[in-house]
């Protein structure tokens, strides 16, 4: 779209005094955006900086720090690394994700892609992995190599439409729930771990007057920086222990280093056992992304105007730099499993901003975090951490699923995604109620009738299907021996 077109963005901008509210100013950005897919877009002349951008991009760094994080444990406790290892490899891939493709991409390139984040349902899975024979670099191109199959054949964005509302609001609200309440177990056990469980209660209590003030308020997408400052506050008022230990400097950044024999991962290259090893887990880390991406673009929908459609999420987009990024930052050495990210993305879409401009600050947040060093200390400690997973993510999950399950049909298959993620997890679920759901066994019976063969039980059923054979062979489904796990 030419600067000279009288429809573009920069001619259709107007400054903030032409609108009654901020809010209407918000949307307007939204409406006459035209973001450019695999062109360059450019601030001023495609889009600019809001103050409500810095919210989404400290939520993201927070986010990533601590996933990351959590990714890099997960691999260094059956492996035996170091602490230092894993502080190592997080800051390095901190800097691989911000300068190769959080600026790069969903910045400059490609702004209808969202971040390329953390895979944080693999986590629990890491263990297995490791006692399976995987490793990090045979897994992470694997799932490159199937993320860009179901990129390519746009297979993400297909079983997206394949999936009802009542479906999608299900897995929302499980998502929501179980994470809500994991979040406020893991501060109680923080608080009496040293005898202060008051000071979680006093966190607790706070972020929810905090929250409801500005619910109240319509103001939400503050809810992440001043719940977590008010939650640091309190926690260090009421004497609770805290000092910054991550001093400033650069982690190694040669792929020899990390790969070596006695540096690094210290496993070497990955030979041929490795990626068979690792084959069934890379199948469902990628199988996993369509309930993840979808409900992150959810959130767009719900937040945006209906007829800002042209800066909604591309599924597909986002799966095929996802996957890109996954290849990349495995081969440099970084430990991250990639997908689509969840702590910007749903922070963005209640503050009503596109991706660019928050994607650029997200970038240099990152930078200046893992470089510094400091902020990865505030950013990890359990106060700041689980509020800002609260009220940034589960909350708004939570939220999310309730509004899209307000009839009967769709409230219908959402108590059938619940009950199915409970018994298993959230692809089982998924998976099996999208099936239910399209044969119109579930929800809305007419609505099935309206479907193709294919798409009512074809595409559903084989989906289901490699999804159960995969989980049975890891040892996912209840009661049933894993193949691998033995």
């Amino acid at each position: 779209m030419s600067d000279k077109d009288p429809l573009s963005y920069q001619k259709q901008h107007r400054p903030r005094r032409d609108f009654e509210t901020r809010a209407a100013y918000l949307e307007n950005e939204l409406l006459i955006m035209k973001p450019k897919r695999w062109r360059i877009n450019l601030p001023i002349r495609d889009y600019r900086f809001e103050f409500e951008d810095l919210v989404p991009a400290l939520a993201a760094t927070i986010g990533k720090i601590v996933m990351v994080a959590a990714v890099a444990a997960a691999f260094a406790g059956p492996l035996g690394l170091s602490n230092e290892f894993v502080v190592e490899n997080v800051r390095f891939e901190m800097l691989i994700a911000a300068v190769l493709f959080v600026i790069l991409f969903s910045g400059l390139i490609n702004p209808r892609a969202n971040l390329a984040g953390t895979h944080g349902p693999m986590i629990p899975l890491i263990p297995l992995i490791v006692a399976s024979g995987g490793h990090p670099l045979a897994l992470g191109l694997l799932v490159a190599f199937f993320g860009l199959l179901l990129s390519i054949s746009k297979g993400g964005s297909k079983l997206m439409a394949l999936t009802s509302e009542g479906v999608r609001g299900g897995l929302l609200i499980y998502l929501g729930a179980i994470g809500l309440i994991s979040q406020i177990s893991a501060l109680n056990s923080w608080a009496k771990g040293f005898d202060m469980a008051y000071i979680a209660f006093a966190v607790i209590l706070s972020t929810i007057i905090m929250y409801a003030l500005l619910a109240r308020l319509e103001m939400r997408w503050l809810s992440i920086p001043l719940g977590s400052g008010i939650a640091f506050i309190i926690a260090l008022a009421l004497g609770a222990p805290f000092e910054f230990v991550t001093s400033p400097g650069m982690p190694h950044l040669s792929p020899a280093y990390w790969w070596g024999e006695t540096t690094g991962w210290q496993m070497g290259w990955p030979q041929l056992h490795h990626f068979i090893s690792s084959a069934p887990f890379a199948v469902l880390a990628v199988a996993m992304w369509s309930p993840d991406f979808m409900g992150h673009r959810v959130f767009q929908e719900l937040n945006y105007p209906k007829k800002a459609t042209k800066v909604l999420m591309n599924v597909d987009d986002t799966m095929g730099i996802a996957a890109v990024r996954q290849a990349v930052g495995s081969v440099l050495g970084g430990g991250n499993l990639t997908s689509s990210w969840g702590t910007y993305m749903i922070p963005a879409a209640i503050a009503k901003r596109p991706i660019p401009a928050g994607a650029i600050l997200t970038g240099v947040m990152c930078i200046v975090a893992a470089i510094w060093g400091y902020p990865m200390d505030l950013a990890v400690w359990d106060p700041v951490l689980r509020v800002a997973l609260i009220v940034g993510v589960f909350m708004p999950l939570l939220e999310a699923g309730m509004q899209m399950t307000r009839d009967t049909t769709s409230s219908q298959s959402a108590g059938i995604v619940v009950f199915a993620s409970a018994f298993v997890n959230p692809v089982f679920g998924w998976s099996l109620t999208m099936l239910l759901d399209n044969l119109g066994l579930i929800g809305d019976k007419e609505r099935g009738k309206t479907l193709r063969r294919t798409d009512r039980w074809v595409i559903p059923g084989v989906t289901f299907l490699v999804l159960l054979a995969i989980m049975a062979t890891v040892g996912m489904l209840p009661g049933i021996p894993g193949l691998i796990a033995h």
